[in-house]
């Protein structure tokens, strides 16, 4: 067993956000930038308006309602999150690049009232079919002045406070009780409700705080939409455990002008970004003069000097530092497969990568690497508390991965027998992903259960595995991998593949044809071909010319990209 870090205890979210503004209270909790002024939010601030959202809620009669929000990252979300959920009430954070009518779908299925929502939202769906639910507006333009504003409901319930009506006080904080219900898709007719109480929350930040150290001085910097349990559990309720403070990247556009506005230390990724930032980083290493040579000079030298006990990255990978506004630390990644190359090249550059393991139905994190274990090619070790088991093997070792512990959802939303489905006697939830533990006892995941694509004479080939070589080159933008009958019935592997034309542009220094992007597609599938086993390689591709419809965590939605 490894070493932890020691944990304050508490109960329940608000305990801890009182003990947080306490501990923090003249702290930063936000840094958000308003008609191109920098804004400080204070833990002090915070906390009043938390307060204040709350008995605003609680005034109206809102408790245990479901009150949806639909809206780019900002401060008020984070508070709208934290205030609903201490208030007795239940948040439903929605993805906001939906389609309207799934959009709709979510709040019908989820028995919302209360729909919080933004410009952005405001912008790509008629309003007037949202009738049907209490809209609050977070904003202040002209064209939306008719809707009732966010800011002004938080003013009345900190009002009320003053006048002595702290309605906020009298909630009962039940951990038990559902306080977040998170849809796992975007299309309503597969979508499954997650259902999550506060227990889930405080298991969760307990754990991982025991292993990942966060400071009062970091910064972090919110990029992954919020509606997603992997960003709004580190920078809601991780930063605000920890006094942490937090600010939100515009766009992906603006990153880079974001990161060095905000000098932050923290942030959350997927692969697919990492992956992009880390080409990049290459890309411009490789124009300079002997610049290749050089990283690798450098890379060796800061391993070599680490070993001693001497820290001579800031020096060395000063440059590259300064891409992440010169502060950066601290990487949480996960959701895909990632190259362990780009894992051990952001570590020389002075900023660790920690990867992981995660689902919804887990609040999210089950499985990391962490600051006492660190590894390249693997997804780490259970959180504390977490007990995880292969079951239903392969000659290989290779089955359905399951874990146990308190981050496990109470069940999906009015569906009990989906719920029966993932949750055995046991408390065991089955993840539907395929992996094996390694000798040392970490993880490693090869792919979904549903993905399986299984050959005539019944070898298991999973997808994930082709696609992440496939997309080792620099010349393969994305890529799906599928099953597809061959003209006799038998199940054979097929591909599609998105070239990335820029990468492929500068290799050849050249506009490329149609023809010269086929040869280089062509020439990856060849490679990969020649790296696996006979039964795994792939027998026909489609190079597409659009790209695949994704989540927006980036992941590749398989049912709306068949052929």
């Amino acid at each position: 067993m490894y070493s932890m870090y020691r944990t304050r205890d508490f109960g329940n979210i608000k305990e801890m956000i009182d003990q947080s503004v306490s501990l923090y209270s003249e702290r930063n909790a936000f840094r958000v930038k308003r008609s191109g002024e920098v804004i400080c939010i204070s833990y002090k601030e915070y906390g009043k308006k938390i307060d204040g959202m709350m008995t605003a809620l609680l005034s109206e009669g809102y408790t245990d309602s479901k009150i949806a929000i639909c809206a780019n990252n900002c401060y008020e979300y984070c508070l709208t999150y934290l205030s609903v959920i201490c208030s007795g009430n239940v948040i439903v954070p929605v993805d906001k690049e939906l389609h309207e009518d799934d959009i709709l779908g979510i709040l019908s299925a989820s028995d919302s009232t209360v729909l919080i929502c933004d410009d952005y939202f405001l912008n790509r769906n008629d309003i007037s079919r949202f009738s049907d639910y209490r809209i609050i507006y977070i904003g202040s333009t002209e064209k939306y002045s008719h809707l009732e504003n966010f800011a002004d409901f938080v003013s009345k319930g900190i009002e009320l406070n003053a006048s002595g009506k702290t309605l906020y006080k009298d909630v009962v904080q039940d951990p038990e009780k559902l306080c977040t219900l998170l849809f796992t898709s975007g299309t309503t007719g597969t979508s499954k409700g997650v259902m999550l109480c506060q227990r889930n929350f405080v298991f969760e930040i307990l754990s991982a705080m025991k292993v990942i150290k966060i400071n009062p001085e970091d910064c972090g910097i919110s990029m992954l939409p919020l509606h997603h349990t992997f960003e709004s559990s580190i920078m809601i309720f991780f930063a605000v455990y920890c006094g942490a403070e937090v600010t939100f990247c515009e766009s992906l556009k603006y990153v880079l002008k974001n990161m060095a506005d905000f000098n932050p230390s923290v942030f959350v990724a997927v692969p697919l970004l990492l992956e992009t930032v880390h080409r990049r980083i290459m890309k411009t290493v490789r124009k300079q003069k002997f610049g290749a040579l050089k990283f690798k000079a450098g890379t060796a030298i800061t391993r070599t000097a680490g070993r001693f006990g001497i820290d001579l990255k800031s020096v060395i990978f000063k440059e590259i530092q300064q891409t992440f506004g010169g502060n950066m630390r601290l990487i949480i990644c996960g959701g895909a497969p990632i190259d362990p190359k780009i894992i051990k090249d952001f570590d020389a550059f002075g900023i660790q990568v920690i990867f992981g393991y995660g689902l919804t139905e887990c609040a999210p994190l089950a499985i990391i690497n962490n600051d006492f274990i660190r590894t390249t090619d693997s997804i780490g070790v259970p959180i504390p508390g977490v007990a995880a088991k292969i079951i239903n093997k392969d000659e290989n070792g290779i089955g359905e991965v399951c874990v146990k512990g308190g981050m496990v959802m109470q069940g999906y939303y009015k569906n009990p027998e989906a719920t029966a489905e993932v949750i055995d006697a046991d408390g065991f939830f089955h993840t539907g992903d395929v992996g094996f533990v390694d000798a040392k006892g970490h993880y490693h995941i090869t792919g979904r259960c549903k993905n399986v694509i299984v050959t005539s004479n019944g070898k298991n080939i999973y997808p994930e595995e082709l696609e992440y070589h496939l997309c080792q080159s620099g010349f393969v933008a994305s890529a799906m991998v599928e099953g597809k009958e061959d003209e006799h019935g038998e199940i054979q592997v097929h591909a599609q593949i998105f070239p990335d034309k820029s990468e492929i542009k500068d290799y050849l220094d050249k506009e490329p044809t149609e023809e010269e992007v086929k040869a280089i597609v062509k020439k990856v599938i060849d490679n990969v071909n020649n790296s696996v086993p006979g039964f795994k390689k792939i027998k026909s591709y489609y190079i597409r010319t659009t790209e695949f419809v994704m989540t927006t965590t980036k992941k590749i939605k398989r049912n709306e990209n068949k052929e």
